[in-house]
């Protein structure tokens, strides 16, 4: 391939906004019921109740910001192995860890270029790349890019039809 003109992976925040933020919190109040052995307004209620000696608050700590922490990692795993690079003369799309999926596609046949975004993804500057090049089925669908209105602008330079 060409000179890259454009290299990008898709953003986690932007594809998982409020899951990331939920994500985030999850951490954060495991880390403070972890550390401190207290979950604020239920520690007061459980003060009567006689629980197992096994059983203590800070495992529920560690619990929750693990659970956040491994829903963090596995986001932000998958948005580095898929991969989109803008060249020149061809558009390669990389998806997969174990299992490679690579899509190159000439620019001289982009026939179509449409960018799908929700209120949301605006607000984030983030959007759904999908690329159509013969017939009525889309040959890519990239979801979670940032910046897509100037990826669709660098594709239609590219194969001219700008």
């Amino acid at each position: 391939m060409s000179k890259p003109l454009y290299a990008a992976n898709p953003s986690v925040w932007r594809m998982h906004p409020f899951g990331t933020f939920v994500a985030w919190l999850l951490v954060l109040a495991g880390a403070y019921v972890g550390v401190t052995g207290d979950i604020p307004y239920v520690s007061d209620l459980l003060a009567g109740v006689q629980l197992p000696a096994w059983l203590d608050l800070r495992y529920v700590g560690y619990l929750l910001a693990a659970w956040g922490l491994l829903q963090l990692i596995g986001w932000w795993i998958s948005a580095r192995f898929d991969h989109l690079e803008i060249g020149e003369q061809a558009l390669v799309w990389t998806h997969g860890f174990l299992n490679k999926q690579y899509t190159e596609t000439n620019m001289a046949s982009v026939r179509t270029v449409r960018v799908k975004q929700s209120l949301l993804q605006r607000l984030l500057n983030a959007g759904d790349l999908v690329i159509y090049t013969t017939g009525d089925d889309p040959e890519l669908t990239i979801k979670g890019l940032p910046r897509p209105g100037d990826i669709r602008v660098l594709i239609k330079q590219q194969s001219g039809g700008d």
